[in-house]
């Protein structure tokens, strides 16, 4: 294992070690970089993991203090949850159901496709499908995922095929079990699924991607990446010209500790990554590092979300087999007749006991909620993702008055429906419940979104560094060694899972950063 010292300067440190930080760290060291991730939550291993799920949150979830505003359900049923992510090596690849999806061309360029739209914040990404396609190609193949590069799709549970039934009666010509990076046979070391149900427990058989026994370990192997868990890293810190120069961080014994670096790249997740850099803010960078522009922390997306939950006469068990095990794609198209712009996809979804007691209608009381649960072994499930607007007034700031244990302001994320995400998810409840109508059930429910998972935006890609943080490469256009390695470089969120958009993204920054580096550039 590598052991790099807190003086060399000449490490690349990257902060998180998820989708984009953990798969960043393997490509740079699988390259010759000198790499440093530093992860603020622990390391659990596979044979850690507890296929429970209210336990298992306790063990992976990250649920430091966080506040909430603004008019989502969310702020009103978990003001101190407003994102279910993970705090963990690994990242939230641990917790992902493992759908795996590219985005549509035209989805790169949503300012020029919808126009303007009022409220919204819409920008072209400064790069293309045509672009990123090798990427994601690359990404594919080491993620395998199913439906591409010749991998065989997973079997269809009893949940798919109820969801299936009934998208052949609404006339649907798009669905099949997904484009999942989860092994439908053994692939890289790995065996296939053994359909254990707990996706989101952390994968027992180790059959789903996750950076924490993929990327990771083969960084490691190279002797050139060194990964600190439990170091939360506190702020960024830059030389006299502007460049960043290392970063501080308290480790496991809560001791504060200066990492020197030769670049920086910020992997924390799309609330994280912009608290961080607003609580680097110095004489220099007054308003926050990179944020010149003042748009760190803007544009939040979560994608439009929400859930339909039926009841059937017969006999269910959609909790059996692969957690996210089919999906609908015909709606993600842009159709301005549907009266919204961009497009929404249906995947299947089902929670356990614990959670959908939480979620099928927080608060919720009495014989009716009582009699749904009774039912649980006869429903069906399915979820909403849908492109939501980008709004300055969406973002993350930091609290003025809640603190963390190290004494820095916490995360506090705003977020109000736009009216075009309000009219998406109506109009996907709407075509939910005719599904599950279409195939004979007998009750149906419209759960509200619930915490996210899909956290993108505040820190996006911009061809203007007065629209934007990053550049086409995920760069800071204010600092010339400071990268942004997450979600929060997407422009815009489109109608699909993000995380084969962030590896894709973060191999590419790979390529970039150790070209620069080989040119001497930083």
């Amino acid at each position: 294992m590598a052991r790099f010292d807190l003086t060399d300067d000449g490490v690349v440190v990257i902060i998180g070690s998820g989708a984009g930080g953990g798969t960043l760290g393997n490509e740079l060291a699988q390259k010759g970089a000198r790499v440093v991730i530093l992860e603020a939550g622990g390391r659990h291993e596979i044979a850690d993991f507890i296929n429970d799920e209210w336990a298992s949150f306790s063990q992976l979830a990250w649920a430091d203090a966080r506040t909430t505003g603004g008019s989502w359900r969310v702020h009103e049923d978990f003001p101190n949850l407003p994102a279910w992510i993970v705090k963990a090596v690994g990242g939230t690849t641990t917790h992902w159901a493992g759908a795996s999806l590219r985005f549509q061309d035209w989805e790169f360029k949503a300012r020029t496709r919808y126009g303007a739209i009022k409220g919204a914040t819409l920008l072209d990404w400064p790069l293309t499908l045509a672009e990123l396609e090798p990427y994601y190609a690359r990404a594919e193949d080491r993620m395998g995922v199913t439906g591409t590069q010749g991998i065989p799709r997973l079997p269809g549970n009893n949940n798919y095929k109820v969801l299936a039934a009934g998208a052949k009666r609404l006339g649907y010509r798009e669905f099949h079990t997904g484009n999942m990076a989860i092994n439908s046979e053994p692939r890289a070391g790995r065996t296939s699924c053994r359909q254990l149900g707990f996706c989101f427990q952390g994968c027992k058989m180790g059959a789903k991607w996750s950076t924490l026994y993929t990327e990771i370990p083969a960084g490691e192997a190279t002797g050139r990446l060194e990964v600190r868990p439990n170091s939360m890293v506190l702020r960024i810190e830059h030389d006299t010209r502007g460049r960043a120069s290392g970063v501080v961080y308290a480790d496991a014994e809560g001791r504060q500790q200066r990492q020197r670096a030769r670049i920086v790249c910020v992997a924390g997740n799309s609330i994280e990554s912009p608290r961080l850099l607003l609580n680097s803010a110095s004489s220099l960078f007054p308003d926050g590092m990179a944020n010149s522009s003042g748009q760190v922390g803007r544009n939040y997306m979560r994608h439009t979300t929400g859930s339909v939950y039926a009841i059937f006469e017969r006999p269910v068990h959609m909790y059996r087999g692969t957690t996210m095990a089919g999906i609908i794609r015909d709606e993600s198209r842009h159709d301005p007749r549907r009266g919204f712009a961009g497009g929404y996809e249906l995947e299947t979804l089902s929670l356990g006991v614990p959670f959908l007691a939480a979620f099928l209608e927080p608060g919720a009381w009495g014989r009716g909620f009582a009699a749904a649960m009774d039912a649980y072994d006869h429903m069906a499930g399915l979820w909403i993702v849908g492109e939501d607007m980008p709004q300055a007034r969406n973002r993350v700031t930091l609290d003025p008055e809640v603190k963390d244990r190290y004494g820095l302001p916490v995360a506090s994320v705003h977020v109000d429906d736009h009216r075009n995400d309000i009219a998406m998810r109506d109009h996907a409840y709407g075509q939910g419940r005719a599904l599950y109508e279409a195939v004979g059930a007998t009750r149906s429910f419209e759960t509200t979104p619930y915490p996210s998972t899909h956290n993108l935006g505040t820190n996006r890609m911009s061809e203007s560094p007065r629209d934007g943080v990053v550049d086409r490469w995920g760069k800071a256009h204010d600092l010339p060694n400071l990268y942004v390695s997450d979600g929060s470089q997407f422009t815009t969120g489109a109608a699909c899972n993000p995380t084969l958009t962030i590896v894709a993204l973060a191999i590419r920054q790979a390529d970039h950063i150790t070209g620069r580096m080989a040119r001497g550039e930083v």
